[in-house]
């Protein structure tokens, strides 16, 4: 299996010179690339735009290319490995753009790519080949070609752990610069299960995550909490004269923000499904439509926040690595409107209802705890059926049928009702 090892760098101020300068490099054979090609394409020709056909057009005109303003050529400076990484950005993007105009790529449409601008392009290279990665008997270090030993600010020969290095990408984030390794290992076999029995995940966005059990887990709201001062950031960013010093402090401070918003979001959803993934055998969750869901303005910034995908993409991994089962329930699934104890289902619930009360046999209970009990029973029931999922764009389908938004109908004729009363006769419910 592939994995990522990502490490915090601490390189030295000429180090730091030559990262920004091989970052600059990648972002100057890409624009020189997508220039080549939209010019080709303008003249009515029909471009080659594979990795190996950039590259074979890069190396025959680097001469006249990377070229300074007194006639000398720059390209030897840099590593060649940087150049190939701004040209395979280059040819992935292609790629995307002619797959998704034809149809052949799922989600949102991707349109043609755009010239990086050094102010706004996050400065990015990588390694492929060469004498890159782990350094022997030098457990904090990195070894970059052109560049050096480079210090880190953890054990990263402890955290590869053997495993084989195939790529390392650099990358600058809010002033600090890291290197995130592809390393290749041997698929994990957990050494036992957790015996915390089923559980039933329903999450949200004031609490973000209730579980069967009883368990919450408070939503920190991390950019809520940082937008005052992320809001007096960029104003006085605003006011700053373009192109000066003032101007370039103010940018740092703006991204310091939101790094530091974007690392405790992290910090939370790591501790949080590397709790669940080694507590519970089986974990169970909705297979939520996000993108359907940000459409309702008035919460799509909270629940962005929340990064609900995060938290699932965290417990595919991490659950393969504990050897605990995740169940991921069909979003048609009604959780929130269904009665945990008789299986009734409520035609209508709004938002604010945040107690659950069945009319049929008086139950009365939070409403985010029903919802992570329904889903628990939900994803202990067999499977036969894999989730559908859903549509990701604003449409109707051709029998009257809405695109989903949470998703829970409360009148489609040909929905399946899946409850604590044992009329589970077609499950859709899909296990990793």
């Amino acid at each position: 299996m592939l994995e990522a090892v990502k490490v915090a760098l601490d390189p030295t101020p000429i180090q730091e010179r030559l990262l920004s300068s091989h970052a600059g490099a990648a972002r100057f054979a890409y624009n020189a690339g997508l220039a080549h090609v939209k010019t080709a394409i303008e003249a009515g020709e029909k471009p080659e735009w594979s990795l190996y056909a950039l590259r074979r057009w890069w190396n025959a005109n680097k001469d006249t290319l990377a070229v300074d303003a007194d006639g000398k050529t720059w390209w030897r400076e840099n590593s060649k490995e940087s150049y190939n990484s701004g040209l395979g950005s280059l040819a992935d993007a292609l790629k995307n753009w002619s797959k998704s105009r034809k149809g052949e790529r799922r989600g949102r449409r991707v349109g043609f790519p755009r010239f990086k601008a050094k102010d706004s392009a996050t400065p990015r290279f990588a390694y492929t080949t060469g004498s890159f990665g782990l350094v022997k008997d030098d457990p904090k270090a990195l070894r970059l070609p052109r560049i050096g030993r480079v210090h880190c600010m953890e054990d990263v020969t402890g955290r590869v752990d053997g495993a084989r290095v195939l790529r390392m990408t650099v990358s600058c984030r809010a002033g600090r610069w890291y290197a995130a390794l592809t390393v290749e290992r041997a698929d994990p076999t957990a050494k036992r299960t957790p015996k915390g029995g089923a559980v039933g995940v329903d999450l949200g966005v004031k609490t973000l995550a209730t579980l069967s059990d009883g368990t919450r887990v408070d939503n920190p709201h991390t950019l809520r909490t940082a937008e005052r001062r992320l809001k007096h950031a960029q104003k006085a960013l605003s006011r700053k004269t373009k192109g000066s010093n003032r101007r370039r402090r103010a940018r740092a401070r703006v991204a310091r923000i939101h790094a530091r918003i974007a690392d405790r979001r992290r910090d939370l959803l790591d501790k949080l499904t590397t709790w669940l993934a080694g507590t519970y055998s089986d974990i169970s969750i909705e297979d939520l439509n996000v993108t359907g869901m940000v459409r309702n303005h008035r919460l799509a910034k909270t629940i962005e926040d929340a990064s609900f995908a995060g938290l699932r993409r965290r417990l595919e991994y991490k659950t393969m690595r504990t050897g605990a089962r995740l169940h991921v329930i069909d979003r048609w699934y009604p959780s929130s409107k269904m009665c945990s104890d008789c299986g009734s289902v409520k035609a209508k619930l709004s938002l604010d209802e945040r107690t659950y009360h069945c009319e049929d046999c008086g139950l009365t209970l939070d409403r985010d705890l029903n919802a992570a009990i329904n889903i628990m029973v939900a994803g202990s029931a067999p499977e036969t059926l894999n989730a559908h999922g859903g549509d990701a764009r604003p449409a109707v389908h051709q029998d009257g049928r809405q695109t989903p938004a949470k998703c829970e109908p409360s009148s489609r004729a040909t929905g399946v009702r899946l409850g604590a009363d044992g009329r589970k006769t077609v499950l859709q419910t899909r296990t990793n």
